[in-house]
């Protein structure tokens, strides 16, 4: 990497920081310091786990020095403290936890000095970063905190009905992120994929369309819903998510699960995409980075699938339990939300900003549509 490129990366990664400490700073420390829900972090641990992330790879990992707070590596380990415990944890304080990163920030760039720059681990961790911003967004809109002016959902405008449906052809179609520049390891190798012709929404499903849903009977019709989807909304009692109601008509709808927007789809006698049609169709499409799009395909490896750099990113997710989601949200950072960028969450999970897209059949009937 060249020394322009070093000192463009070490302003990203300053960029990065300073995002961080602006999505919050309105907050105060009790808002930062208690746990929002059981689903989410406190938004201190995320401080502290952006510092002994950075801390981990690019300080002792890639230029070979002792970790700067040992004692804290499995407290802010993602796998050896789940999330629902992070509450109940003697974890940094507000004050604390900005120390540290200052203190990591500050070892970072002495050891790109001494070591230079790896272009995969230092990319890695600043995508962390920007991702765990998005994160800690999703924790605060739950709680009702997210910064004045948020959620930016921009109104859709209405579409005819002949352009509310994009044609796309079918055939042998390459998926997945090629080898040059970054990538994670979800998004390789690069492969041909067969895809049967298919129609897929120009944009995203709108709220006004999900309310149509609701108001007919949505959340109590059991033909909509798949078994698992089903028993969900039964065990829990599921009816729609507040912040779903409360969106613009004309903006995308937002805060749907995976089971929801299956069900949705149902009802509008359409389907989800699988993440082969939505990445071949991204492209063509409005809307797309306005929410997360889930699709009807599980997260796993592709063909000759290699865990780079390490199988906890990844690997440990795959099979049928988690669905994939594409295209990145209002939250998501653009160096993030690229084109074969695979996010992954639990079918129950409400709290990613995502919303839907649908697909058809070519020869299907036309499913209900925004007006």
């Amino acid at each position: 990497m060249t020394a322009t490129e070093s000192a463009n990366l070490v302003d990203d990664l300053a960029e990065a920081r300073r995002g961080t400490f602006a999505a919050v700073a309105h907050l105060g420390t009790a808002d930062l310091e208690r746990q929002i829900a059981p689903i989410m972090s406190p938004l201190v641990w995320d401080l502290g786990h952006i510092a002994a992330y950075e801390d981990l790879w690019l300080v002792h990992r890639h230029a070979g020095l002792p970790l700067l707070h040992p004692e804290l590596a499995a407290l802010y380990d993602a796998f050896e403290t789940p999330r629902a415990v992070r509450g109940d944890l003697e974890i940094l304080g507000h004050r604390d936890a900005v120390a540290y990163l200052a203190e990591v920030r500050e070892r970072t760039l002495a050891a790109i000095g001494t070591h230079g720059i790896d272009p995969v681990i230092h990319e890695m961790v600043l995508r962390h970063e920007l991702q765990h911003t998005e994160t800690m967004r999703q924790a605060m809109a739950i709680a009702g905190l997210l910064p004045p002016g948020e959620p930016r959902l921009p109104a859709l405008q209405p579409l005819p009905e002949a352009r509310g449906w994009v044609a796309v052809p079918g055939g042998t179609h390459a998926l997945g992120a090629g080898d040059d520049g970054f990538a994670y390891d979800n998004e390789r190798p690069r492969h041909d994929v067969e895809v049967a012709p298919f129609h897929i929404g120009r944009r995203p499903v709108t709220t006004a369309t999900w309310r149509r849903f609701a108001e007919g009977g949505g959340y109590e019709r059991r033909e909509w819903w798949s078994d698992e989807g089903w028993a969900w909304k039964e065990e829990y009692d599921i009816s729609h998510h507040a912040a779903v109601a409360d969106g613009p008509d004309d903006a995308p709808a937002c805060h749907l699960s995976w089971f929801e927007a299956h069900a949705l789809a149902r009802w509008s006698g359409a389907r989800l995409p699988t993440e082969a049609e939505w990445e071949l169709a991204a492209p063509r499409l409005d809307g797309v980075g306005l929410v997360w799009e889930w699709t009807a395909s599980p997260f796993t490896g592709y063909p000759g699938f290699h865990a780079h750099p390490y199988p906890q990113y990844s690997e440990v997710f795959f099979g049928e339990r988690y669905r994939v989601l594409r295209g990145g949200s209002w939250a998501t950072h653009p160096r993030v939300a690229t084109t074969t960028f695979r996010n992954w969450d639990l079918p129950e999970r409400r709290q990613i900003f995502a919303g839907v897209r649908l697909a058809r059949e070519p020869h299907s009937p036309r499913p209900e549509e925004d007006s």
